[in-house]
């Protein structure tokens, strides 16, 4: 049975939606998008501000449900404009360092709110603190 996990340092939802799931040793985050988490306000419009922005909150989001970038497995990355794609894969490089997850990008037709970027990620979950 799927699990809604506590996500206190995450934006808050501003949708039908859960931000994150747990289910069979897996964790679902939603898509990011460039809210700060502590003002609830967006932030500038620049794609690298905003990368920044979602990549870290998405760090909160994985250290409130116990993992870190390194249980990563895939992520999703949404782009209003492809052109931006070589900006953001210089900052998530240095979030992901040497293993990275998987991932797949693409330029979508519209972000929600405007927004310049949006990732989704999927995690694993360790059986014990030892395996890390």
């Amino acid at each position: 049975m799927p699990e809604i996990l506590d996500t206190p340092s995450a934006p808050k939802a501003i949708g039908p939606y859960s931000v994150a799931v747990e289910a069979g040793g897996f964790v679902f985050l939603s898509g990011q998008v460039a809210y700060d988490p502590e003002t609830g306000d967006r932030v500038p419009d620049d794609i690298e501000v905003q990368t920044r922005r979602v990549l870290d909150n998405i760090g909160l989001i994985l250290g409130d449900v116990g993992l870190d970038y390194r249980d990563v497995v895939k992520t999703t990355v949404f782009l209003a404009d492809i052109a931006d794609y070589p900006k953001v894969n210089e900052i998530y490089a240095a979030y992901f360092g040497e293993h990275p997850p998987a991932r797949s990008a693409f330029q979508a037709g519209a972000l929600p709110a405007g927004f310049l970027i949006e990732i989704e990620v999927v995690a694993a979950k360790r059986a014990t603190e030892e395996s890390r």
